[in-house]
């Protein structure tokens, strides 16, 4: 029993150190974004002032604008590309061959970001691509496609192939029985991934700073090219708003996720 309340009690203090430390720093960005002074140290008093600021300045909404606009459009292509390749995979009868392109699809989420950035930024100069909108919006895609996949192979592997081939036994057309049979029982794996996406393309700033061109930027590369000048408590106002938007979409992800007897998503 001591042994026991002996790990309880550094398993509390590693769980408070862990939340100090990741989120103090969050928590006093968020109070002085609301400070009346242009400060980090010093107090004045409540204001919205840095928030009016923010919402009157052309140049962020317009990146604002391209990262919601990329964001949604990357996950909404990315996850009928990465549902309709994680059936293909799970299609596959050599568990050899699936295992060979399992490794490859998850590749990309374990290699540096830097280096797929620059390998994109290479492909679309070699290709006589444009940098801009276009190819940021293809980059978010490319590497959000991953993440769709490894979110709906856990489905389609818990799903019974019996079902389905029932359904065409009993006379439907193979799109029908798909969109009858499949697709609600892998929906909640969907709906996961493109909720990821959706949160990593609004988070991405490596992949993004090599890849834009032409004047486009998110907010990402917006705030980075900012900061460099000073930094402006409007960027407090701004960094709250992307956190709450960003664990709100967490919080859906995990919710869904322990509904549905899956383990919570952890994004880094």
């Amino acid at each position: 029993m001591k042994k026991l309340k002996i790990g309880s009690f550094f398993e509390n203090i590693y769980l408070f150190l862990m939340f100090l430390f990741l989120y103090l720093p969050i928590v006093i960005l968020m109070i002085f974004s609301f400070n009346d002074i242009k400060s980090t140290s010093n107090w004045s008093g409540f204001s919205l002032k840095w928030y009016e600021q923010m919402l009157s300045d052309e140049s962020l909404l317009e990146a604002f604008a391209n990262t919601i606009t990329i964001g949604i459009v990357a996950s909404l292509v990315s996850c009928v590309i990465g549902t309709a390749a994680a059936i293909g995979i799970q299609g596959f009868k050599s568990g050899k061959v699936k295992g060979i392109i399992n490794a490859v699809t998850n590749l990309p989420m374990v290699s540096s970001e830097l280096v797929m950035g620059v390998s994109l930024m290479m492909m679309f100069l070699t290709v006589k691509i444009p940098l801009g909108y276009f190819t940021l919006l293809l980059s978010h895609i490319t590497f959000c496609i991953p993440y769709v996949i490894v979110s709906v192979l856990p489905k389609l592997v818990q799903l019974d192939n019996g079902i389905y081939e029932a359904a065409l036994d009993l006379g439907a057309k193979p799109f029908y029985a798909f969109r009858k049979v499949v697709l609600p029982e892998i929906k909640p794996g969907i709906i996961s991934g493109m909720l990821i996406a959706f949160t990593l393309s609004i988070d991405d700033f490596v992949i993004s700073f090599f890849t834009t061109g032409n004047g486009v930027n998110n907010l990402s590369i917006y705030i980075y090219s900012s900061v460099r000048r000073g930094v402006n408590p409007m960027y407090n106002a701004l960094s709250t708003l992307m956190f709450v938007l960003v664990a709100i979409l967490l919080f859906i992800i995990n919710k869904r996720s322990s509904g549905k007897g899956d383990s919570p998503v952890i994004i880094p």
